[in-house]
């Protein structure tokens, strides 16, 4: 009986040889899945079986299978793998297909993926003898895996980089691959495969820092506990390099994801990131030549990383600069580039954006040799998108001028108009109205602008009535318009409310009393008086403050 056992115990021990030269002879995952399951098959006399590895998600991903259709495969269930003890939509594909005895892949104490095993030909239960036998070959097939995972993982970053990563045999190779690069993520990978192929490492981490926060480029750890292990120091507390004893001695969380090294990038003196190394897969220690290595490395990468995030910072930069270029341009083209002469109207007319793209609008247009249609407008918003919603106005008002509609009318087509081309949040104050040349009517309608101040003898009168501001809603109420009969002497002034929000370095508004009572002191004046004259006490209000506002002011003045 001994003798038989003996005789057993040597044909597993062959058997296991044999598996192990067996799956270790290649690095194709496939091939090394199917070896294991084939020898499950002969020695466990398993009927079915199939094996799932976690894929970068965490999720588990059907990898081979034998005994079960396709079908039956298709319907293994998209779980988290630390989900899967507790699933019951894989406990319910485990039962209806009756897989009897599962295991886990497990490789330097890291999940890989589950093996599930039908049942025996046999119909005899798995004993212990069998579960040992499994856990055997997978513990050796984990291996096998795991260098296969890894191979690919080179191979393809290698791919990505040219062959790149074959050329690192020196630090003088590495410097001149590194300054060539300016993407952050290529210098971070072929900072991680240039230390994975010099000292074999199993888990590295690449960090930066950035005043105190620290942000993972590339990581094999958990990545949620390696920042909460971060979060809890500053930069400066990792001024110089850690080994895996002073590690566990004052980093012990970091030390429990058995992190061994700890390797500082440093420019000018500070720590501007950080290599964090795992076990070595030959099992030797670092030495002090490893370290030196890794820090000198770490030096040429971050100066890389560097470079390359400021490269990006004035690349973007440039980007966004020309952008605004080309909208102040077309916002420049989009203003009258002329003042109609009238017989019976003086008109000044001023403009100065907050940014170089800014959302305030006037427009002067000739309808007939007697009518002239002034407007004026404030877009919501500042920048680019705001001189886009401008232009789009400035295109419905020229449109709509040429249909000859009643104020009204037309006010409540450009409203719906601008409603049909706007996104929420978005808007326009807007005022406009016609002139008579010849017999100084004017009518006009108020869309929500600050209401134009109309000063006749000393007496000053606001341009309300009309309606909602555009961009809204679609006209439900009609606008109203309202004529006037000017008079000689009458002057009229349309603004936004860039001029009477402007702020001084008090944080002080300029305000529309301080406004009215100017215009009421200067309105005996030409309108190009009374426009430089506004401008100046404006200026001289904000003086030294930053503008925060378009500002954009059209003045009226009856001869």
């Amino acid at each position: 009986m001994q003798t038989d056992d003996n005789n057993s115990a040597l044909r597993n021990l062959s058997a296991l040889v044999d598996f192990s030269n067996l799956v270790n002879s290649s690095h194709d995952l496939h091939f090394i899945l199917n070896n294991i399951l084939l020898t499950c098959f002969g020695k466990l006399h398993t009927t079915k079986g199939l094996i799932a590895l976690i894929n970068d998600n965490g999720i588990l991903e059907v990898k081979v299978f034998k005994g079960i259709s396709s079908k039956i495969k298709d319907t293994f269930p998209e779980i988290k793998f630390h989900n899967y003890r507790n699933n019951e939509t894989l406990t319910k594909f485990v039962n209806d297909n009756k897989f009897l005895l599962c295991q886990e892949i497990v490789s330097y104490d890291a999940p890989r993926g589950i093996i599930f095993l039908g049942g025996k030909l046999s119909k005899k239960p798995y004993d212990k003898e069998d579960e040992q036998f499994l856990k055997t070959i997978l513990n050796i097939g984990a291996t096998a895996i795991e260098n296969s995972l890894t191979v690919k993982e080179i191979q393809e970053v290698n791919r990505d980089l040219d062959g790149k990563v074959n050329q690192l045999s020196s630090l003088f190779d590495l410097s001149k691959e590194f300054s060539g690069i300016l993407e952050i993520n290529m210098v971070s990978k072929m900072l991680s495969f240039s230390i994975i192929g010099q000292l074999l490492v199993s888990k590295y981490a690449v960090v930066t820092c950035d005043h105190n926060s620290f942000s993972i480029l590339d990581s094999k750890y958990p990545k949620e506990n390696l920042l909460k292990f971060l979060n809890e120091y500053c930069a400066k507390d990792f001024a110089e390099p850690y080994t895996v004893e002073i590690i566990k001695e004052k980093f012990k969380p970091v030390a429990d994801l058995e992190v061994e090294l700890i390797i500082p990038m440093i420019i000018k003196g500070e720590t501007k990131g950080l290599i964090l190394l795992g076990k070595r897969r030959n099992g030797r220690p670092y030495t002090r030549s490893d370290i030196e290595y890794v820090s000198s490395v770490g030096s040429l990468a971050i100066i890389s990383i560097e470079n390359a995030r400021l490269f990006k910072d004035a690349l973007e930069k440039q980007r966004l600069e020309k952008d605004l270029e080309i909208g102040r341009n077309i916002q420049k083209s989009l203003l009258p580039d002329k003042i109609p002469e009238l017989k019976n109207f003086e008109i000044a007319a001023y403009n100065e954006p907050a940014r170089r793209v800014g959302g305030d609008y006037y427009d002067l247009v000739m309808l007939d040799k007697e009518n002239l249609l002034f407007a004026i407008a404030d877009v919501s918003g500042k920048g680019v998108q705001a001189a886009l919603l401008m232009a789009n106005l400035q295109a419905f008002l020229k449109s709509i001028c040429k249909q000859n509609l009643p104020l009204d009318s037309a006010s409540n087509l450009i409203n719906d108009l601008v409603s049909d081309n706007t996104t929420m949040g978005s808007f326009i104050t807007f005022f406009w109205g016609i002139i008579n040349d010849e017999s100084k009517e004017m009518i006009y309608v108020n869309a929500g602008h600050n209401p134009p101040l109309l000063v006749r003898k000393g007496k000053l009168t606001k341009l309300k009535l009309g309606g909602m501001i555009l961009g809204v809603m679609q006209t439900i109420e009609p606008y109203r318009s309202e004529s006037i009969k000017l008079m000689s002497g009458d002057t009229l002034v349309l603004f936004t409310d860039g001029i009477t929000e402007a702020m001084n370095i008090n944080g002080e508004e300029y305000s529309d009393e301080k406004l009215e009572e100017l215009i009421i002191s200067i309105a005996d004046n030409n309108a190009d008086e009374i426009l430089e004259q506004l401008t100046e006490s404006v200026s001289e209000f904000t003086k030294g403050a930053e503008q925060s506002d378009d500002i954009t002011c059209l003045i009226i003045k009856v001869k």
